[in-house]
Formats: C-alpha cells, sequence, structure tokens
C-alpha cells in the first residue's frame, strides 16, 4: 500500500506545477491586454481631439498657430481657444489654425476645445518660444534688368523691414540659373540688417558668358537671424525666377562685340546662329564648341594672352557663312612713373609722366590722363597731341595768380582700369628757364665787354642766377657765376671784365633761379675778339757786332700775343748817347732784326714795338758788350731735342745771363738765338724746336681736294724762329694705323713744305673722291720740328664720275635694244615664218562636207567601209557632168593588178564602197575632156612609193590630171608636161571646194621642196609627205639616207642676216 501511495503522488506535484505555469502566462498575456486597451484608449482619445500644434512666425509680431482636426470632426466643428494669462484668454473659430500676438518668453497653456456633432473633445498644449519657427515672407524681385554690353545683371527688392519689431539680421541667396535646362551658374550670399523702414537693395552680377547667347534666370530667398528671437530660424522659400534674354534679329552675331579685357581673364564667345556652326577659332587657335540652347554655340577662353594693336580675331564658321568679332587683350593703366611738374617761364606748369608697362591698348582703348589741381580744384585732360616722345608725357597747367604751391594728382584711366599718381610742387623752386636768345657781344674797352640776352619769363619777382662760359684759344675754359635781379622785359645784361685785349674769345650762358633746380640749355656760341692795346712791353733784343767792327746787328723777338696787345705794324730803332737820342729807322713787321753803323762809343740801343693803338714801353741794349772772361760753362749736354748747360754760381754777379747759340749745321749764315736767364740761375737747357703743333682744322671738302686752315703757335712755345710748316698727308682710316716714319721718304705719305710763315691755309688737290686721308701738320724752327698733330678727313663722292657710271650702261642698253628692235622689225616675216607659222583651221576646211540630200534617203550608200587591207594605191574614178554623179570608188589591194591592164578579173577581188564628194554650190565651168573619156583619173600612191623608182614610161599616157570639181589634194602634179600644168593650174583656181595651201608651181623637180623623186626621170612623181607652207619642211622626214632631204625650211641663224625674194 505505501509502494502504490507513493507512485500516486508523483503525477500529483507534475500536475501542480503545469498549473502554477499556466496561471502565470496567462497573467502575462491580460496584463498586455490591458495595456493594449488602454493605449487604444488614449489613441482614441487623440484622435478624437485637436492635436499637433504647430506655430511659426513671419516677423516676430504675429504667431501663426495651427493644428490638426479630431478625427470626425467636419465642416461645422468650432474651436474655442483659450490662452492662459490673457485679458480675453478665449477666441471661437471654425477653423484650425489661428494667428496670436507674440507671448513672452515662457511656457504658456493653450487649451483647444473643439465642439462638432459627434461631441466634443479638448485638448491642452504647454506653447513655449522655443517652439515657434521663424519662416520669413517669401521675397519678390522688385526688378531684373540687364546691360548686355557689360553683361550684368541688376537685381532690385524690397527687404520690408517695417514689419519687423526691431534691427535684426537678414542673410540672403540668390541664385543665377540659365539655359532651358536651368543650369545653376551662381549661388550668391548677401548681409543685410532690417531698420525700421521698408529698404530696397541693389546687387549687380557680371556673367563670364554674354547675356545675349542664353536666358538667365534669377531667384531669391532670406533667412532672417534676430538675436532675441529664441525659436527655431529656418530659410524662406525662393521667390518666383523672373529672367533676361535677348531678342535676336534674322543675323547671326557673335559676342562679345569688340570686348576689351585684361591679360589672363577667362573669356567666353558665343555665336547665336539659327545655322548650325561648324567650327570655332581665336586667332589661329581651334577651340571646341560648348552648346547652348538651339544651334547657339559658344567657346570658353582660359588665360587669354595679350593682343595685337589691330586686336584678335574671333571666327565661328557655319556651312556657308563665317561670322566673328574681334577682342583687344590688354593691361590697366600702370601708375605714372616719375611725374614731375615744373615751369619754364612762372606763367604756365608743365608736368611730364612716362606710362610705365605698356597697355597694348590703342585707339578708342588707349589710356587718358587727367591733371587735377586740388587747391584750385582745376583739371586738364592729355591730348595725344601734347606727347614729346613715345615714353614721355607732358600737360601744361597754366599758373594761377598769387599761388605758388599746387597738389597735382595724375589720374590715368582705361577700359580695364585706373590708377593714379601725386605731386606737391612749389612752383618758384623748380623753375627750368628756357634757352637764352639773341645772345650779343659788344665792346666797353680793350678788357672788358656786355653780354646781352633775352630770357622769356615772368622772372619780376626773383632772382636769376646765370653763368658765362668764355673759352680762348690754348687756354682752359673759364666759368663765371653772377646773380642778376629778373626783369619784366626779359632782356638782360651782364658785364664781363679781365680780359685780354686782343684776344678771340668764345662766349655762351645759361640761366637758372636763384634757389637753383636745372640750368637752362647753353645759348648758341658768340666768338669776338677784344680790342687793341698798347703792348704791355718791349721785345726782347740783343745786339751782335760784325766782324768788320763797324756795323752793329740788331735782334730782336716777336711779343707774345697777350703782351702784344694787337697786331704789331712795325718797330722802331733808336740809338742813344750822353749827348743826344737819334731814330735810326722803322723795321715793319716781320722783320726782326736791323743793322745800323755806328762808332766804337758807348750806345744804348732802343727797340720798340708798335700797333695800331700804340707804342710799345722801349726794350734797351747797350752798344758794348760786358766783360765775361771769368764766367765759363761747366758742362755741355745733349738732351734729345735741347742741351743742357751748367755754370758755376757767382755772388758778385748783379744782372742776368744771357745765353746765346746758333745752328751751326745750315748752310747759310748762322741765324743767331738767345735766351735770358735769371741771375741766380746755374743751369738752363737750350730748347730751339717747337714744342706745341699748330692747331688746324678743314674748311672745306670736295671730290679731288681739302682745303686746311691752322693757326699761329705762341711765341712763347715756338722755341724760336718760325722757319715754315711741314703737311703730310696719305690715305688710311681711323684706327687701323698711325703714320710713321715721317721723315723717312715713303712713297705712300706725300709731304708739302710752306715757307712762307705768314700762309695759314692750304688747299691739297688730285685726291680720291669717298675716300679717308690722314693730314699731319708740322712746325719747323731753325732748332728742329715741332710735335705733331693730326686728323681724318673723308673727301666727298664724285658725283660726276657716279653720274657717267650709271649713264654708260644705260646708253648701252638703249642702243642695244634699238639695234635689236630695228633687226627684228626688218625680219618680222621670218620671225614669224620661223617661230609662229599659220596653222589652218580645220572647221574651215570642206573637204570632207557631203550634201545632205545626196547622201540621205539611200541605204545602199556606204560611208568609207572598206576590208582590212593595206592599200598600194587609190583610183578615184568621177565623172564630170553639169549634176555630180556618185561613182564607185575602188580600193585595190596591192597584189591586183592595175584596172587597164587585167580587166577581166573577176569582180570579187574589188570592194566597192560609196564615195559621197562634197556637192559644190557655184557655177562650174565645162570640163576639159581629154582623149580617155569624160572619166579622170586621180593617183594616190602610199608614202613608201615617194622613194622607190617611178612608174614606166608606157604608164604616163594611162595617168589625166585632176580637172573635176569636189575634194581637191593638196597638191597637184604635172604629168605630162609643163604647158599642162599651167592649164591645170587655171582649171584649179576656176574650181570650187578643196584648195591646196601651196602654190606648186612655185617648186622645182630638182627642188629639194618638190614631192617627185630626185633620182627619176620620170614625169610620175610622188605625193609624198605633206608639207607645210610657211616651212616648208616635210611634217614626215624620211628614214633612209637615200632619200630626198629638205634644206630650205629649216632655221638658220643665217637666214636671220638675209633677207627673203619677197621682203
Amino acid at each position: 500500500m505505501m509502494g502504490i501511495s507513493l507512485c500516486w503522488r508523483r503525477p500529483s506535484a507534475m500536475v501542480d506545477d503545469k498549473r502554477m505555469r499556466t496561471t502565470s502566462g496567462f497573467l502575462w498575456l491580460l496584463s498586455a491586454l490591458i495595456l493594449l486597451c488602454l493605449v487604444n484608449q488614449v489613441n482614441s482619445q487623440k484622435k478624437g481631439a485637436p492635436h499637433d500644434l504647430k506655430c511659426i512666425t513671419n516677423n516676430l509680431q504675429v504667431w501663426d498657430c495651427s493644428w490638426k482636426a479630431p478625427s470626425g470632426a467636419g465642416q461645422g466643428t468650432v474651436y474655442d481657444i483659450c490662452i492662459e494669462s490673457r485679458s480675453h484668454p478665449c477666441y471661437r473659430l471654425n477653423k484650425t489654425n489661428i494667428k496670436i500676438p507674440a507671448l513672452l518668453p515662457g511656457d504658456h497653456e493653450i487649451t483647444i476645445h473643439s465642439i462638432h456633432d459627434f461631441g466634443s473633445s479638448r485638448s491642452k498644449f504647454i506653447l513655449n518660444e522655443k517652439n515657434v519657427s521663424l519662416i520669413p515672407d517669401t521675397p519678390e524681385i522688385f526688378n531684373l534688368s540687364a546691360d548686355f554690353s557689360n553683361s550684368t545683371l541688376y537685381l532690385k527688392w524690397n527687404d520690408k523691414g517695417s514689419a519687423f519689431p526691431h534691427h535684426s539680421n537678414v542673410i540672403w541667396e540668390i541664385k543665377i540659373l540659365r539655359k532651358e535646362s536651368m543650369e545653376l551658374v551662381k549661388l550668391v550670399t548677401l548681409n543685410t540688417a532690417l531698420s525700421d523702414e521698408d529698404t530696397v537693395h541693389h546687387w549687380s552680377w557680371v556673367s563670364d558668358m554674354p547675356l545675349e547667347c542664353v536666358t538667365h534666370y534669377v531667384g531669391i530667398r532670406c533667412y532672417v537671424d534676430d538675436l532675441h528671437f529664441s525659436g527655431h530660424k529656418e530659410w524662406s522659400d525662393w521667390s518666383p525666377l523672373k529672367n533676361i534674354s535677348w531678342t535676336p534679329d534674322s543675323q547671326t552675331k557673335v559676342f562679345p562685340q569688340d570686348k576689351v579685357i585684361l591679360v589672363g581673364s577667362d573669356i567666353t564667345f558665343c555665336c547665336v546662329s539659327q545655322e548650325k556652326v561648324l567650327s570655332a577659332q581665336i586667332g589661329q587657335t581651334s577651340c571646341p564648341l560648348i552648346h547652348l540652347d538651339g544651334e547657339n554655340v559658344a567657346i570658353k577662353i582660359h588665360n587669354i594672352s595679350v593682343s595685337e594693336n589691330s586686336g584678335t580675331n574671333v571666327v565661328f564658321t557655319t556651312e556657308e557663312n563665317i561670322f566673328g568679332t574681334v577682342i583687344f587683350v590688354g593691361y590697366p593703366p600702370d601708375t605714372p612713373q616719375n611725374l614731375n611738374c615744373e615751369t619754364h617761364d612762372l606763367k604756365e606748369i608743365i608736368c611730364t609722366w612716362s606710362a610705365g608697362r605698356p597697355t597694348a591698348l590703342v585707339g578708342p582703348r588707349k589710356t587718358s590722363y587727367t591733371l587735377f589741381e586740388s587747391f584750385s580744384e582745376k583739371h586738364v585732360r592729355f591730348k595725344r597731341v601734347d606727347v614729346s616722345t613715345k615714353e614721355s608725357y607732358q600737360l601744361l597747367f597754366q599758373m594761377l595768380p598769387n599761388q605758388e604751391i599746387y597738389n597735382f594728382t595724375l589720374n590715368a584711366r582705361n577700359p580695364l582700369g585706373r590708377s593714379e599718381a601725386a605731386i606737391l610742387v612749389n612752383v618758384t623752386e623748380k623753375v627750368y628757364p628756357h634757352t637764352p636768345t639773341a645772345f650779343k657781344v659788344k665792346d666797353i674797352n680793350s678788357t672788358a665787354v656786355t653780354l646781352s640776352w633775352h630770357l622769356p619769363g615772368n622772372f619780376a619777382k626773383i632772382n636769376l642766377l646765370c653763368q658765362v662760359e668764355i673759352n680762348k684759344t690754348n687756354s682752359a675754359q673759364e666759368w663765371r657765376n653772377v646773380t642778376i635781379k629778373g626783369v619784366e622785359n626779359s632782356n638782360y645784361l651782364l658785364v664781363v671784365d679781365k680780359l685780354n685785349p686782343y684776344t678771340i674769345y668764345t662766349f655762351r650762358i645759361r640761366c637758372s633761379t636763384e634757389t637753383f633746380w636745372k640750368w637752362s640749355k647753353w645759348s648758341n656760341k658768340k666768338q669776338h675778339l677784344t680790342t687793341e692795346a698798347v703792348p704791355s712791353r718791349g721785345p726782347d733784343t740783343w745786339r751782335e757786332w760784325k766782324s768788320d767792327g763797324k756795323n752793329l746787328i740788331i735782334y730782336w723777338k716777336p711779343l707774345p700775343i697777350n703782351e702784344a696787345n694787337g697786331k704789331i705794324l712795325s718797330y722802331n730803332i733808336s740809338c742813344s748817347s750822353d749827348e743826344e737820342t737819334q731814330s735810326l729807322s722803322e723795321i715793319p713787321d716781320p722783320q726782326h732784326r736791323a743793322e745800323i753803323q755806328l762808332d766804337k762809343n758807348d750806345y744804348i740801343i732802343s727797340v720798340v714795338a708798335k700797333n695800331s693803338v700804340g707804342s710799345s714801353p722801349p726794350s734797351k741794349i747797350a752798344s758794348m758788350e760786358i766783360p765775361n772772361d771769368d764766367l765759363k760753362i761747366e758742362q755741355t749736354v745733349g738732351m734729345g731735342k735741347g742741351i743742357l748747360l751748367t755754370w758755376n754760381y757767382d755772388p758778385n754777379m748783379t744782372c742776368d745771363y744771357v745765353i746765346k747759340w746758333c745752328n751751326s749745321s745750315r748752310a747759310e749764315p748762322c741765324l743767331m738765338d738767345w735766351k735770358k736767364v735769371p741771375v741766380n740761375s746755374t743751369e738752363t737747357v737750350i730748347e730751339s724746336a717747337p714744342i706745341v703743333a699748330p692747331n688746324f682744322t678743314v674748311e672745306d671738302t670736295s671730290a679731288d681736294s681739302i682745303l686746311v686752315k691752322w693757326e699761329d703757335i705762341p711765341v712763347e712755345e715756338l722755341r724760336g724762329f718760325l722757319r715754315g710748316y711741314l703737311f703730310y698727308f696719305e690715305k688710311g682710316e681711323r684706327d687701323t694705323f698711325k703714320m710713321r716714319d715721317l721723315d723717312s721718304g715713303r712713297s705712300d705719305v706725300k709731304v708739302k713744305n710752306i715757307t712762307d710763315i705768314s700762309q695759314k691755309t692750304l688747299r691739297i688737290a688730285d685726291l680720291q673722291g669717298k675716300t679717308s686721308y690722314h693730314l699731319v701738320l708740322r712746325a719747323y724752327t731753325d732748332g728742329g720740328i715741332g710735335p705733331e698733330k693730326s686728323m681724318y678727313v673723308v673727301t666727298k663722292e664724285n658725283s660726276v664720275g657716279l653720274i657717267i657710271a650709271i649713264l654708260i650702261p644705260v646708253a648701252v642698253a638703249v642702243i642695244v635694244g634699238v639695234v635689236t628692235s630695228i633687226l627684228c622689225y626688218r625680219k618680222r616675216e621670218w620671225i614669224k615664218e620661223t617661230f609662229y607659222p599659220d596653222i589652218p583651221n580645220p572647221e574651215n576646211c570642206k573637204a570632207l562636207q557631203f550634201q545632205k540630200s545626196v547622201c540621205e534617203g539611200s541605204s545602199a550608200l556606204k560611208t568609207l567601209e572598206m576590208n582590212p587591207c593595206t592599200p598600194n594605191n587609190v583610183e578615184v574614178l568621177e565623172t564630170r557632168s553639169t549634176v555630180p554623179k556618185i561613182e564607185d570608188t575602188e580600193i585595190i589591194s596591192p597584189v591586183a593588178e592595175r584596172p587597164e591592164e587585167s580587166s577581166d578579173a573577176e569582180p570579187e577581188n574589188h570592194v566597192v564602197v560609196s564615195y559621197c564628194p562634197p556637192i559644190i554650190e557655184e557655177e562650174i565651168p565645162n570640163p576639159i575632156v581629154d582623149e580617155a573619156g569624160t572619166a579622170s583619173q586621180v593617183i594616190y600612191i602610199d608614202i613608201q612609193s615617194m622613194y622607190q623608182p617611178q612608174a614606166k614610161q608606157e604608164e604616163e599616157s594611162e595617168i589625166d590630171p585632176v580637172v573635176g570639181g569636189g575634194y581637191k589634194p593638196q597638191m597637184h602634179l604635172p604629168i605630162n608636161s609643163a604647158i599642162e600644168d599651167i592649164a591645170a593650174e587655171d582649171d584649179l583656181d576656176k574650181t570650187a571646194g578643196y584648195r591646196p595651201q601651196a602654190n606648186v608651181n612655185t617648186w622645182h623637180l630638182v627642188s629639194p621642196d618638190s614631192p617627185r623623186s630626185t633620182d627619176s626621170n620620170s614625169e610620175i612623181v610622188s605625193f609624198g609627205s605633206p608639207c607645210s607652207i610657211n616651212s616648208r619642211q616635210f611634217l614626215i622626214p624620211p628614214k633612209d639616207e637615200d632619200s630626198p632631204k629638205a634644206s630650205g625650211g629649216g632655221w638658220s641663224f643665217t637666214n636671220f642676216f638675209q633677207n627673203k625674194p619677197n621682203d
């Protein structure tokens, strides 16, 4: 029992566990059903009441709130909206939205009670500003316009700022689209601020594509960024699109037209066309096409390079036409460089500058300049005629009274941009005077002159600083500065003193202001010779007793120019003793010695130099020599062109030393020279040769001569008595070589010795034209030859020789042309026959013309139908009658016998064809009938038979000459006799039809021009090769050596100088 009991308990426990599990699952299922019911109930409550409340604002002053209506609500549903903490908190509406004034910040409870036919429902909402969205009103484009010339769009719109309670920031987005596909081209963002008033905003945009090419569309929207609003902010809707389009005419056009653009820019060209565009190119470069609406196309150029002055061509090509435009590519104006303003005369200001970098734009696109003065607010514009050089520009500005300081601004402008430069100027410190004019020199005395000149300008209120340049021959230049007061009449005077008498001076002058800015240009040079004055001292003298002891020779040296003070006319020699003074003689210049007879008494010899003004102080010398036995020369040393003398110092010596010498190498009597040395000297150098060369210039040149002029050597540099000049000349170019070994007797160096020391000019003749010559001039004294001075001179071209060289070839050419023309005129017929023979016109040939009425209508007639054969001869039989009769023509085989010899031949041996001779409409005389009957016979023999033995004598009787009308051969040959030839020729002239080209009567049987055989005695001749009437040469030459050769018609040089019989 116990065991069974235990067995039943276990199943019971298992059942209890299952029950507990079932109960737990049921509870979970029940809970899920209850939760689902609750959710459904909540949803049913929501659907049965207003829900999804949303509020937006457009201007921050009014909120537009809307909600969704409860399910089942109809059009008659009424809504009560109540707002907490409002004086009139409830509104009754029959729609699902309401506009309420903006609520204060914070949470606000809004109750919406809906009343409808099935009942009512109520919903509560908590509304805060943070839950409100700010969505501005859709902007409206006020105006959209375009400037097609500049490809610019202009946009206007109103921001409606008065609708907002306070200032706010606004972000605008503008989009630009083009083409029918609405391709977005540009999206621009702009920032503005709202004010209390409505503001119209302006915006422009430059299109990279000409506006004419395609339609452009513009739209706009906004975003209000109000810092006081904490709600959600959103963009407004896009405004309705507005478009700009160009109305094309019937013509195809390319845009832009004559555009000026910046170097390196990108540009688009388009062709508005109704034709299909095949290709496009700019300059020489082809460009890919960009297809637009319709047949319109465009090309885009990147980083365009500078164009030529005439522009760069842009060409579009269609199937039938070419269209294009011109583009000008350059630079904007550079900042004006080196702007400077100054005045020449204190009347007008000249401003100069350089343009800087070239713009590559010319004509109407060139840079224009305007000069603006800020103090007076006046301006002047640059005119192209004012330009002085290609690199520099200048403008003139009239000075204003009582204004010294000017503030200038120079503006540069061209189609690509502008630039400017400024300068502040005090014009009294920027004076650059004009060049002095009317410069004159007048004498005051022998040492002073007056300079006068004209200097235009208003300098009465300022001082001028002038500089005088003084040049004197063989002297250094001298400049003297002097300040003078400005005058109103612009004429100025200046005294220049401390000059030397009888001296040639060259003056010129320039001026500036005392404040100094720039020197004016130098005036013209004026050369002036000062007047003479009394010689300042007497000549240097010496005396020598002749060997007889009775005559005294007095020597003196010419005075230097600066001591002569004029031209020395003569020298007065006088002699004085204790008892009396006696004037001995007056020696004219240039003699420098005198001989007087004196006794052994002591005399004082005086020498006085005279010029046109007066006499010099006398130079005195005693006639008796002072004993000098104690004075000895210690040493004599030769030094090149000088001799060094030394002696001992003598403290007791109270007078100067005199050293005298003479040139003993001369064959003539020794010419004595001397030199005075101060008493404190113990040495000296004797130099007798000139130390300088004379200055010389070329006065005139011609094709074969040169005129040279030179000046005197100063006496102090002459070192003795001048004896003459040596003038050397030779051919030579500058910088190639120098004349060497002048004294060596070179054959290419020519020398002229001028012994007349008063001569100052020399004309060198017998020279070659247009040749460079090297000239050298030297002076010499008894002591030697001085240094040289040289120059190079080119003679003028020999115009006569040039003319002759031109005329001779021209004359020869004319003579040759005349002779040639005469010969050609005399030989014109021969030239024509040789080089331009007449060729018959085949159209005028009537040989193969047939009468239509005869040849037509007969089917039996055949034309030129034959069996293949090689004919040996042709026999044509014609019957002469008043009405032409068609005869049969037999073409006989080469192997067949002649008809006359074998009359019984079979008919089938002949092939008969129809021959239709031409019908001649002109009247035909009665034919001459020979013994053979009414038929005549013409024999055509092949070409080869011409060179074969002729027919036998017995066959001649069977051949008759041609006497009928119709076709005629080119040559009619005699058969029986010369008489028959004449008769036949008369008949031929009377018949009609084809005429032979040549007159066969002029042919002789023995002539090569004749077609008959030359090696046969037969009268039967060969027709041979056809010949030309002009050349008389066989057109088909013979092939074998035994054949006759034509020799009369070929070209020969000797024929050119022979006259034909008919000439």
